[in-house]
């Protein structure tokens, strides 16, 4: 880090600069990370009170960088896992919910259409129960 001039730094963005930060030495906090940005961009003090928390949000939605269970931040890459998902499988499994979410729809209007069918019969059922059929012949004979 220390090859890089102010000029270069001030070119780059905060989580660029603790990309570099962070490559150099892992695991560190929010606060030692930008603490570092701000001495390094010899910027004020109150820098570092006002956008610490816009920096966190930064890093934090930023997916070369992974919070730690201990509070502190690495890079996504040094933290592979096959146990881990990856972007891949999780579109998958985006789809898969697609999927059957519109198969529980098809459902539930199938569900509804057969519904209102019985509804039909029932009301055209007792409308109806009093009539007798005839047939023609019998007709005839009257």
């Amino acid at each position: 880090m220390k090859k890089l001039a102010k000029e270069d730094l001030e070119l780059m963005s905060y989580n660029d600069i603790a990309n570099i930060l962070l490559t150099e030495k892992p695991n560190q906090t929010t606060l030692e990370v930008f603490q570092k940005i701000v001495e390094m961009l010899e910027l004020p003090k109150k820098v570092l009170e006002n956008k610490i928390g816009e920096f966190y949000t930064a890093l934090t939605n930023d997916k070369r960088f992974i919070l730690l269970e201990d509070g502190t931040w690495d890079l996504r890459q040094n933290h592979k896992t096959a146990g881990l998902a990856k972007e891949e499988d999780i579109d998958d499994f985006d789809e898969d919910i697609e999927d059957y979410e519109d198969q529980e729809a098809e459902k539930e209007v199938e569900d509804s259409y057969d519904d209102d069918q019985d509804d039909d019969v029932s009301d055209v059922t007792e409308e109806y129960k009093n009539l007798v059929i005839v047939d023609e012949e019998d007709l005839e004979q009257n």
